[in-house]
Parts: C-alpha cells; structure tokens; sequence
C-alpha cells in the first residue's frame, strides 16, 4: 500500500474509487485519504453554467456530480459558495401605488430530519405571479412579521392579502387588507401551484426524498436561488 502523504504512514487501505474510477486510499494514522499521483481537474466554465442549470431541477447533488463528472466533494464546496451569495430579498418590478393583491400561503420543510421544521412562508402578487415576499423559519406570529418585514413598501402600505386561515395572519396583516379565505373560493390558487412548483423543482422539497438538506444555511439558498430564477423568468 502507498505511504499517506500527511504522515508517510504505510498503514493504509483501500477506501473506494473517486469520480473518475481512480484508486482512494485511506490512512489508518491521521485518517487522510488520497489518491495516487493526483491531478488536479480544473472545472471550466461551461460546466459550471450547466451545473448552475441543473440545481434549478428536481436533481440531488450526487446525480448532479455523476451527470457532469465532477467530485463530490468540489460540488459541495462550489454549492455552498453559491448559495452563500444569493441575496436573502426578492427582486420584483418596480410598482406605482395603487390596486395590488397578494396570496400568501406556508410550505412545509425540514432540514437534517423531520423533527427540525421550516416553514416557506410566501407572498405572491396575483397579477404578475411574482414572488414579493419570502421567509423561512417557525410557523408562528414572528415568522408572520418576517414574512411583513420581506416585501416591498408599496405591498406593505397598499397590497389586500389573500390568505388561509392561519391566525398569524389576522395579528400582522392590516385588518382592512387582509381577507382569510378557504381553498374553494379560489382565491389563494396561485400560491398553491406554486407551492408545487417548488417541489416539483427543487429537491429538498419533496415530501419523500432523499436528497433533503443538511445544512439550514444551504437549504434557505435553495430556495432563494429558485425564487429570484423563478421572478427573473416571467420577464423574459
């Protein structure tokens, strides 16, 4: 067996293949693993904006590192780069006072295990079908006001919101603006196919799925890079 490159241990083993076939060895010292000669891959461009792609569609990053033929482990690292630099607000039309409605309906998620819930929390202009308001959190008052917090001044002094009857609504939402409705009357259907839109097209949020998130800071960059392709699509 190889000596380990940390520590020239010559207690090594085998420890499976890397992405590209090549022998893994790992050191039974420091715990190292490695490969033989290494070379180091560089990722073009190219790839990169296809990768970008394809966490737009309903893909776990391991079919994502198959399909394009790239570790794992650098996949990893590049997503949690990316998702780190997504803006955390919604980036909508510009709108005149005026005449706005909202939907706004809750999304069930969770993170590492279903014990740890997120809520989506969503606000959707019923004329344009953009996103004007997201937070990810508790199912409570508090996260209600997040959800106040997210959008835009011009809904926040003018929009009229369509709603479930969840009660954190009636305690945030202006008295004179805010409609509780049931799923009959139609009137929150747009939020409610997008909420299928999401799961259909982002993996973590698929009811059964084993491509759920471990990381909370990564699941919420899912989602918010889905959000702002999704707003930037109904201007093309």
């Amino acid at each position: 067996m190889p000596a380990c490159p940390t520590c020239a241990s010559t207690h090594t083993v085998k420890n499976g293949r890397i992405h590209n076939g090549k022998q893994r060895f790992k050191c039974h010292g420091c715990g190292r693993q490695f490969v033989e000669q290494p070379t180091q891959k560089v990722i073009d461009q190219a790839t990169r904006n296809l990768i970008d792609r394809l966490l737009l569609e309903r893909i776990s990053l391991a079919g994502i590192a198959r399909a394009v033929q790239v570790s794992e482990q650098w996949l990893q690292s590049y997503v949690n780069e990316k998702y780190a630099g997504v803006p955390r607000s919604v980036q909508v039309t510009p709108k005149k006072k005026g005449k706005l409605t909202m939907q706004c309906d809750e999304l069930w998620s969770f993170v590492d295990n279903k014990g740890n819930k997120q809520w989506v929390w969503l606000a959707l202009d019923a004329d344009t079908r953009e996103i004007v308001g997201v937070y990810i959190g508790n199912r409570d008052e508090t996260a209600a006001w997040k959800l106040w917090d997210s959008l835009p001044p011009v809904y926040r002094q003018c929009a009229v919101a369509y709603t479930d009857f969840w009660a954190a609504y009636a305690a945030v939402f202006p008295s004179k603006r805010h409609q509780a409705v049931g799923k009959e009357t139609g009137q929150t259907s747009y939020i409610e196919r997008f909420n299928n839109t999401l799961r259909q097209r982002v993996s973590r949020l698929v009811r059964k799925t084993l491509s759920f998130s471990k990381s909370l800071e990564n699941h919420i960059g899912a989602i918010w890079y889905f959000i702002h392709h999704y707003n930037a699509s109904l201007l093309l």
